[in-house]
Order: C-alpha cells, then sequence, then structure tokens
C-alpha cells in the first residue's frame, strides 16, 4: 500500500464520514499514449491542502502502453513531485538539470515564475509505476525561481513490520530535507500483512490516503484501490490496517 500525501485519524473516536475519491483515467496525450488514474482535481474537490493534482499510473507494460512520453512543456506558480514504484523516469529542464527519478527517490521541481520540462521513460524500463503529484504555490511565492532537489529517503520501520518512507515533511521522527512553500508531508506507507499502524500527524492538516495496490481501511472505513481517502483537519492520529 502507497501512500502520497497527508494521513491522519482521531485517537478516541470515529470519522463520522471519509469522501472516497473516485479515480478517473485521463490520457497523457498522443496516440499511444499512456493512461494515468487521476482522482485530484475532481469537481467538487480541487486542493486537499496545497496538493492540487493526485496521478496515479501502472504497473504498465511499456510495450503495451508506449511508457511514458511527455515532450516539453510550460509550467508556472506550482511544484512537481514524482515518485516511482517501479521503472525509471529521464527529467529534462529549462534550468539545465538533466535527472533521473527511481523507485524510492522523489524528484521535486519548481516551477515558480517559469519552468519548461519533459518527463520520459528509459529504454531500459520494462515496468513503469508511480505517482505524480503537484502542489500549488502560495500566492506571496507564486513568482519564486525555478529550482529542483532530488532525495532518497531512508525507509523507517513501523508497527508490525510496515514500513514509511518519507519524501516531504516529517513523520515517524523522519524529516525529507526537500524544501517546500507551504507545510505539507508527503509519504509512501507499506503495510505488512494484516498490520495496522498508528502515526502521529498534524491536525491542523488536511488529509489523504492514496492506495496503490490492495484495499485498506482509514479507521473503519474501506479504500479500494486507486481511490483517494480525504478527511478534513483537526484529528491527530492516523489509524491504517490491511485487513485479512
Amino acid at each position: 500500500m502507497s501512500t502520497p500525501g497527508d494521513l491522519t485519524i482521531e485517537p478516541t473516536e470515529a470519522i463520522e464520514a471519509i469522501e472516497i475519491l473516485t479515480p478517473r483515467d485521463v490520457p497523457l496525450g498522443g496516440p499511444r499514449a499512456m493512461t494515468v488514474r487521476r482522482t485530484l482535481p475532481q469537481r467538487n474537490r480541487s486542493l486537499i491542502g496545497a496538493w492540487c493534482f493526485v496521478d496515479h499510473y501502472g504497473p504498465d507494460d511499456v510495450t503495451l502502453s508506449g511508457g511514458m512520453d511527455v515532450a516539453p512543456h510550460p509550467h508556472i506558480g506550482l511544484q512537481t513531485v514524482s515518485w516511482l514504484f517501479s521503472g525509471e523516469i529521464e527529467h529534462r529542464d529549462s534550468l539545465g538539470v538533466h535527472a533521473y527519478v527511481r523507485p524510492g527517490e522523489i524528484n521535486l521541481m519548481t516551477a515558480g515564475h517559469g519552468i519548461c520540462h519533459s518527463e520520459v521513460s528509459t529504454p531500459a524500463t520494462t515496468q513503469l509505476h508511480g505517482v505524480q503529484l503537484w502542489v500549488a504555490l502560495p500566492e506571496q511565492h507564486r513568482d519564486t525561481a525555478r529550482d529542483f532537489h532530488h532525495h532518497t529517503p531512508r525507509p523507517v520501520p513501523l508497527d508490525g513490520g510496515s514500513e514509511a518512507r518519507v519524501f516531504l515533511g516529517t513523520l515517524a521522527g523522519d524529516t525529507s530535507p526537500v524544501p517546500t512553500f507551504t507545510p505539507l508531508l508527503g509519504a509512501e506507507l507499506t503495510l505488512a500483512p494484516h498490520a495496522t499502524v498508528t502515526l502521529d500527524v498534524d491536525p491542523t492538516y488536511e488529509h489523504a490516503l492514496l492506495v496503490d495496490q490492495g484495499e485498506v481501511h482509514l479507521d473503519t472505513t474501506p479504500v479500494p484501490t486507486a481511490h483517494l481517502a480525504y478527511a478534513s483537519p483537526n484529528l491527530s492520529l492516523i489509524h491504517i490496517s490491511a485487513p485479512p
């Protein structure tokens, strides 16, 4: 189970309502376009905190899907977060950065006042699987200088053989060095079979849980594969479980 985003549950009482956001298929362009599953934005919810885009893709056989081939295109006023579970992507941008992202690594690009970039899966990639997340820059930083950061977070042991990799913010005693302009939490959680993890989180955040594989429960609410679960602020603990 992989969970990019911010996650939490009230420790002493069940959440009255968790909003489940259903993905929709979106092609990335071209006659052999790779399809992504987009859960954010939605008609009734355009933002979760500063997160403004959640695209989830794979696992795809690139001989059938064509892989990722996103030609140079511009961005302004946001940050892009690339996180992979399998495969390899080559990144180039108008800042002069040439970088790769591989499983367990984060590429964060700050568009600021404007940047152009391309992302292409490498010839060695046979299976592509990951997420791309966008972060909206606050108004006072929309015209900030363009920038790029790459980081490989360490695995952090959790209860029952589960683990976390914190790529933005702080969770389970680990803090990512990657800078953001809004307080954020981004982490991949891998749950052991039948495990439950409980984590302290910031109660001022909105929170979201994206399920990569299988089904998990956020408190008592089941969250199906590729769906995004939303919970409002004023919550201070996570309880996430992999049902038997």
